[in-house]
């Protein structure tokens, strides 16, 4: 079971038990996040569009990611210029996905 899912303009798929990093997004107070901009769900059936569906996730926490450095140079003009990138991000665990009535969550071992 997984769903594919948009937010910050990405998307994502994701499965329960997930852990994702997305871009950064503000939680609520009890620290979740429901994503309703959902494209995909499989199911049963195979993969369908659903009509009415959300994927709830827990933040497990935030953070940068690694440097990205950006060059440019132009050749026998003497121009050189560099650059330096973290981008945030929050990551989350993905706890259910509710699909039209019907709730899948991760196995608990």
């Amino acid at each position: 079971m997984y769903a594919v899912l948009r937010t910050g303009g990405k998307q994502y798929r994701v499965a329960p038990g997930d852990v994702v990093k997305i871009e950064t997004v503000s939680p609520s107070q009890d620290n979740t996040i429901e994503f309703s901009d959902v494209l995909a769900v499989s199911g049963d059936n195979g993969i369908l569009k659903p009509g009415s569906a959300k994927v709830t996730a827990e933040v497990v926490g935030d953070g940068r990611a690694a440097k990205i450095l950006v060059f440019h140079l132009k050749r026998k003009k003497q121009y050189k210029k560099m650059q330096g990138h973290r981008q945030n991000f929050t990551e989350v665990r993905i706890k259910a996905i509710e699909a039209d009535g019907v709730t899948y969550t991760a196995d608990q071992k």
